[in-house]
């Protein structure tokens, strides 16, 4: 019988936490082997490297660095090209743009050899725009690269199909966003800014990448939506706030907004007004600190106009959401006809209540 190995390349903000989760859950995910790829031989990422091959992870790396890192401590056991060659599934976690490179330059050679490749965020053309719960019945077997689209647009997305899409397709209108994101990861050291600082709009039709996004996502399933994003930073590490206004032909109360919600179990209410303390139960609840919801909907917030729009704020659980519907698509390559049964061993990592 095949072995089903995940090789998982980057050990940043969503590739060393998804390591982890898939070491903790390996059996239960039907999953053989995990590798991983680090780029660099760095020596303030020898304790996570350490932590990762202790849970029982493979370290690969460039061929030719063997020795440097050896020298800090951390054996690998494959070279990089041999480990992409020898997967099932190879899961790209890379900052934005090297995916697209690395399929150009890696993966387009090995598409004999491994089932299937993702890509994470804004990797734009690295293959169909997927996010768990949102498009799942668009993937078919011809599927081989898979972009898992940011977290803010599984926000997004999840908002949209929850209060506007569940019944009609043709119910949403329009549909406006403010994203507000946070600067930078706890565990990052760069780009964190002195102040706000707003964004561009760098699409006509969608303004900010985050309704192109979403609109890519939902084409997979034959809707062409009117939606708008706007997005700005703030000088915070703590988690995105989303800002939505949605515009529905069929008139809807608070109620039924509340229940929908409630209902869809990849979203979590909250009374919980700061993004502070939604992190801090991330933090004591969460695998790694993560919330697996795909949006955290803080409860007060939302306001019904005239029956026919819908306004709230929600939180992100950035990272999070990306990591779960990462671990679904690769499932889904691994075993197409049972993996939403293998993922149920995740469920209790999503929350009703925060």
């Amino acid at each position: 019988m095949e072995r089903k190995i995940v090789h998982v390349i980057g050990t940043g903000t969503i590739g060393e936490p998804l390591i982890g989760l898939l070491c903790d859950y390996k059996d239960q995910l039907g999953i053989d082997e995990i590798t991983f790829h680090k780029n660099s031989a760095l020596k303030n990422d020898r304790s996570k490297v350490y932590d990762l091959l202790k849970r029982g992870a493979r370290l690969s790396v460039d061929k030719g660095k063997e020795h440097e890192f050896k020298k800090l401590g951390m054996d690998p056991d494959f070279e990089a090209e041999e480990s992409i060659k020898h997967a099932s599934v190879v899961i790209d976690c890379t900052p934005r743009g090297i995916g697209q490179s690395n399929k150009l330059n890696y993966y387009e050679k090995f598409t004999d050899n491994v089932r299937g490749f993702l890509a994470q965020g804004s990797e734009d053309g690295f293959g169909k725009k997927y996010a768990h719960g949102i498009n799942d019945i668009a993937l078919d077997t011809n599927d081989q690269f898979i972009q898992v689209v940011s977290c803010n647009t599984h926000n997004m997305a999840c908002i949209t199909k929850t209060l506007a899409l569940d019944i009609n397709p043709d119910n949403l209108l329009e549909g406006k966003y403010v994203c507000v994101r946070r600067a930078n990861d706890l565990s990052q050291k760069d780009d964190f800014i002195p102040s706000p600082k707003v964004g561009t709009h760098n699409y006509e039709n969608y303004g900010s990448h985050h309704a192109a996004d979403a609109a890519g996502l939902f084409s997979t399933l034959g809707m062409d939506l009117n939606l708008f994003s706007s997005a700005m930073k703030i000088n915070s590490q703590y988690m995105h706030v989303l800002w939505f206004n949605l515009k529905v032909k069929e008139p809807i109360s608070l109620n039924d907004v509340k229940e929908k919600l409630h209902n869809n179990k990849h979203v979590a209410l909250t009374t919980k007004d700061l993004t502070s303390t939604v992190f801090s139960f991330g933090r004591d609840h969460g695998h790694y600190g993560r919330i697996m919801n795909q949006t955290v909907v803080v409860e007060q917030s939302l306001h019904i106009r005239n029956e026919h729009e819908i306004s709230g704020f929600c939180f992100t659980p950035q990272d999070g959401n990306s990591i779960f519907s990462s671990i679904a698509a690769a499932e889904w390559m691994l075993y197409p006809h049972s993996y939403e049964d293998k993922i149920q061993c995740l469920s209790h990592l999503f929350f009703n209540i925060i």
